[in-house]
């Protein structure tokens, strides 16, 4: 892990991180917490987790349990300079596509909004490659119309979207299907170039210093 320095730069910045116990948001958390841009880093959280997950040498991690069926009641903690949201789930752990969709569209868009009404500096989360609203794909069409809603929203600043492919990484939880996909992805990846090179799997930990590049210091 390399620590970020920035000689010469005065201005310091807050970050508020939803998502941070999955594959990119960990490896995002960990990144905030080394780059020394940022001075707090709060993470919203569905459950409890061990501090010693990640390593941070400057105290800098606030986690923080909340309901995330009443996100609008934790407005305050968006009034930071940067929103990272890396929330997402699988139709599988979801169990329904309304269970899916309140995940992976409703809770997004209502942290927009909350970013927006606290007026952070800038909004980036994760989407995925090939995202279209008119997709026949569920879940292509429902990250296809969620990147219509913010990248629309008035008032929002500077929101962006990651469109990573499969991603690569430890995970907590088993997913066969998405494991055999990046093992047959690797095998291809090599064929993968032009307009094809942005479907060959990507590491977590480079998604994650995406999503910092496209914030605005």
């Amino acid at each position: 892990m390399v620590e970020v320095y920035n000689a010469g730069q005065d201005k310091t910045y807050t970050a508020v991180v939803l998502g941070a116990t999955g594959l990119v948001g960990s490896a995002l958390v960990q990144q905030l917490l080394l780059d020394s841009r940022y001075t707090q880093v709060t993470c919203l959280l569905r459950k409890p987790v061990k501090h010693s997950q990640w390593h941070d040498p400057m105290k800098k991690l606030h986690p923080l349990v909340i309901d995330f069926e009443q996100l609008q009641d934790y407005q305050g903690y968006f009034g930071v300079n940067h929103v990272y949201v890396c929330l997402g789930t699988t139709m599988k752990k979801a169990g329904s596509k309304s269970a899916f969709r309140r995940v992976d569209f409703e809770f997004v868009h209502i942290a927009a909004q909350l970013a927006r009404g606290q007026r952070a500096e800038s909004f980036v989360w994760i989407s995925s490659v090939g995202a279209d609203a008119k997709s026949s794909n569920f879940y292509l069409r429902v990250k296809g119309e969620l990147e219509n809603a913010i990248l629309s929203m008035p008032g929002l600043r500077n929101p962006s979207a990651v469109r990573p492919s499969l991603l690569l990484g430890e995970r907590n939880d088993s997913r066969p299907a998405e494991l055999f996909g990046i093992h047959f992805s690797r095998l291809l990846a090599p064929l993968m170039f032009g307009p094809l090179a942005k479907y060959k799997p990507v590491s977590a930990a480079t998604v994650a210093a995406n999503m910092i590049r496209l914030q605005v210091f």
